[in-house]
Formats: C-alpha cells, sequence, structure tokens
C-alpha cells in the first residue's frame, strides 16, 4: 500500500482489543500472527541477545532462549502476547523494578512506518524512530522485527506470597524491597476484598510456614494485600538462596501466620497465568469482554487513591485480580513515546476485570464500567497526577491531557512517520489525513 491509499492499517496481536482500539473502521486489520515467516535466532556472547518477529509470542521466545540457557529480562504477567504488541505500549511486570519494562530491553527494531517505508532503527541508528515507536501506540510503524537483550536464565524460582491488613505498612515494604539491591528478582502486590476461601486456594501450590496458625486466620469482609515475591536460583544455590530470602522477609512487617511459599521451575512460574488461562477456558470464562483499567499513580498520591477506592468505590475483588505495585522510573527511558507520572516512584495499579456474559448485576460489563468511570473521575477530581496505562480517550482534548509536555513532540513524530494518520485509527488520536496542528 502506498503513502497516496485513503486506507487506515491497525496492526493485531494476540491481546484482546481494549476498546476496540486494535480495529480500523473501513480500513485493514493486519493479524500479525500470520506474519510469521522469519526464524528466531539466538546470539550468545557476553551480550547475548535474540532476533524475533514483531508477530512473535513471548512464551515462543521463552522456549526457544531457554535452549540456550537463557531468556529476556523483563516480561509481561501474561506471556501470550506478540512482541509489536508489548512493545507499542511498554510491557510490565514484578521484574521492571529493576531491569525496567520490556522497552526497555530492545536493542533494535526493524519498523514499517506509515510512509510505507521499511527502516531498521536501534538508539544509534535511526533513533528518533526507535524511540517514537516504543510505546507509541502503533501510531508511528508496525513493528515488524525486534531483537531483545538476554540473560542467563535460572532454572528454579522461590514463589513468596504474604499478607498484611494495612495499606501503608504494605506500600512502605514494597517500596523497601524495590530500592537499592533487592534480594528478590519479582516483586507484585494484588487486593483481596470480601474473597473467601482464597487462602484454601494457595494451599493446593503453596505451603504455609505456620499452617496450624494460618487455617485459623480469617479473611471473609476485610481488605487485605498480599505482597507476591520471586527469587531465580539454580538448585545448587539453594541453601544461601534460602538464607538470603529469610533474612530479607525478617525485615517486612507482614502478617507473620501468612508467609506462603512455593519452589516450582522458572518457566511455571512465568507462564502462571496461562495455567488460570486453561482453567478459565474449560469453564467457558476467558472468551468474555474484559474492561481492563491499567493506571500509573504517583507514589505521593498512592495512599489517597487507596484510601478512597479500596475503601469506597469497590466492595469486592470478585471481578478478577487487582494489581498494585511499585517500580523505579530511573528504569525507564524518558525518550520513548510512553507517558509517566512526573515521580520517581510511580505504582502500577492494575483492575483486571472479566464480565460476565449477559449480567445486569455487579459482575456485567456495565457495572465494571461505570467502576471504572468512578475511579477515573476520582482521580480527576483529587488532582493524583495519574496516567493510564494502554489508554484510551475519545476525545482530542483528553489525549492533550494525557500528554501534558508530550504532545507536541508526540504530534511532530506522528507528522515525520505517518503524515496520512493512517496507523491505528483506533485510537482515536489523531483524524485520517486531516492537518497536523500542534
Amino acid at each position: 500500500m502506498g503513502p497516496g491509499s485513503h486506507l487506515t492499517v491497525a496492526a493485531r496481536g494476540h491481546g484482546h482489543s481494549l476498546q476496540g482500539q486494535a480495529q480500523a473502521h473501513r480500513g485493514v486489520v493486519i493479524n500479525m500472527e500470520s506474519l510469521q515467516g522469519h526464524k528466531m535466532k539466538v546470539h550468545t556472547g557476553n551480550f547475548p541477545y535474540v532476533d524475533v518477529s514483531g508477530s512473535e509470542l513471548w512464551i515462543n521466545i521463552l522456549h526457544e532462549t531457554l535452549k540456550h540457557g537463557l531468556a529476556p529480562k523483563s516480561w509481561t504477567d501474561y506471556l501470550h502476547l506478540t512482541v509489536g504488541g508489548t512493545l507499542s505500549n511498554a510491557g510490565i511486570s514484578g521484574q521492571a523494578f529493576r531491569h525496567g519494562p520490556q522497552i526497555s530491553n530492545v536493542r533494535q527494531l526493524e519498523v514499517v512506518t506509515g510512509k510505507g517505508e521499511v527502516v531498521i532503527c536501534s538508539e544509534k541508528q535511526n533513533s528518533d524512530l526507535f524511540y517514537s515507536v516504543l510505546g507509541g501506540l502503533g501510531q508511528f510503524g508496525i513493528i515488524t522485527r525486534a531483537r531483545i537483550s538476554l540473560e542467563p536464565a535460572p532454572k528454579m524460582v522461590k514463589w513468596i506470597r504474604v499478607l498484611y491488613t494495612d495499606f501503608a505498612t504494605f506500600a512502605k515494604d514494597q517500596e523497601i524491597l524495590i530500592s537499592g539491591e533487592s534480594t528478590f528478582d519479582y516483586i507484585e502486590g494484588f487486593v483481596i476484598i470480601n474473597r473467601t476461601g482464597f487462602l484454601n486456594n494457595w494451599r493446593s501450590s503453596f505451603n504455609s510456614n505456620d499452617s496450624a496458625q494460618a487455617s485459623h486466620f480469617k479473611s471473609d469482609g476485610r481488605t487485605l494485600f498480599c505482597l507476591e515475591l520471586a527469587k531465580y536460583f539454580n538448585p545448587e544455590e539453594m541453601a544461601i538462596v534460602n538464607q538470603e530470602i529469610m533474612t530479607s522477609l525478617s525485615q517486612l512487617n507482614h502478617i507473620p501466620s501468612t508467609l506462603f511459599q512455593s519452589q516450582v521451575p522458572y518457566i511455571k512460574f512465568l507462564d502462571r497465568v496461562h495455567i488460570s488461562e486453561i482453567k478459565l477456558r474449560s469453564k467457558g470464562l476467558w472468551e468474555v469482554p474484559h474492561p481492563w483499567l491499567n493506571l500509573l499513580i504517583p507514589r505521593s498520591n498512592i495512599h489517597i487513591f487507596a484510601q478512597q477506592v479500596f475503601g469506597n468505590i469497590l466492595t469486592n475483588t470478585s471481578n478478577g485480580p487487582i494489581l498494585i505495585y511499585p517500580v523505579n522510573k530511573s528504569k525507564w527511558d524518558n525518550r520513548t513515546s510512553v507517558v509517566l507520572p512526573e515521580e520517581d516512584v510511580f505504582y502500577l495499579v492494575a483492575f483486571l476485570s472479566s464480565a460476565a456474559p449477559s449480567s445486569t448485576g455487579s459482575d456485567g460489563l456495565e457495572h465494571i464500567l461505570s467502576q471504572n468511570k468512578r475511579i477515573l473521575e476520582l482521580c480527576e477530581i483529587d488532582g493524583l497526577g495519574v496516567k493510564q496505562y494502554l489508554p484510551h480517550y475519545s476525545t482530542n482534548g483528553e489525549w492533550r491531557s494525557h500528554f501534558g509536555p508530550q504532545w507536541e513532540a508526540f504530534v511532530h513524530r506522528k507528522s515525520t512517520y505517518d503524515p496520512l494518520a493512517i496507523l491505528a485509527p483506533g485510537q482515536r488520536i489523531f483524524q485520517k489525513a486531516a492537518p497536523l496542528s500542534l
């Protein structure tokens, strides 16, 4: 398709399309998974990397790199997503506090721009396009190839969960853990409201250090905060790793009887969400609407947010997990297109809801969307400095507000690499073939 075409183009990976953003009305949607033609190539040495198609799934990259004793450094919680899809947003999981998001671990890209040009770009070659595309929401080009940094892969993971009743203590412990040289390789947290029997679900895969006390622990009606930790290791390191873990845990202020541990292969830990997916698919509960809301919240305002949302707006978390954990902004590159809060530490808060088809109750789509709207209104009214991750807005003014001081640079990049605005129209940031004004 030449640059004079009037069609619009969107690239669709393997994830679900939030609010129809991977669609192109009266245009072309490219199923990226159908374009897998290039074989993965792993390069070993002092600075190992793998060259992959933009349509490759992260789970396949993990399987291939493990054959060489290597693996990518940074992940998403769910691995059955395409490289191009996650790199167009950021790619965040519990490793981001140390390694940054996935976009901080890319060395080179091959991109097809909105002008129809195929361009190789990196930090030193066509660098403006490189940083534009990373976190660029598909607005500047379609990622067709990527070079991903690798590190030696561990064989095993110590997987740990502990509980808190007090948010301030929970947040303080998380922030201590992500500062300095942490013992752990993965740090996340999640919220549990009004859930019954969740400890029993854990007991099938987690051992409690104090099973007698844990069996008497009652959660009903309370808001609890779970700190989830992982330490990577190889079998010969087990003794010293166990000591390091116990030393680190002794400095935390969790409820002592709620220490749950598991020891699993590295690949099983990373692909943990897929195991849940298989169970949900068997019950017909996977292919349902997912009205997700992902927010990046400055550390200075996380306590206000938690008090209002987990105290007032949400009454339960039975519609899906709520993740909440801090990351270090120093591990992100400010040259990319991602929009972040203006503080050195900020929290990812992800409301990963699934709606019950045809329901008009609290598990229905309309109720969940209404809750999401209330949460966003709270952020706006209280001026919390929140930024949406996987952002969705319907008007140009909302997008300008989202980008803030970065808006002019984003518009300039658009006019440079996709002047007719044919790419990713579903984001509703730009109008096709309309004059691009600052």
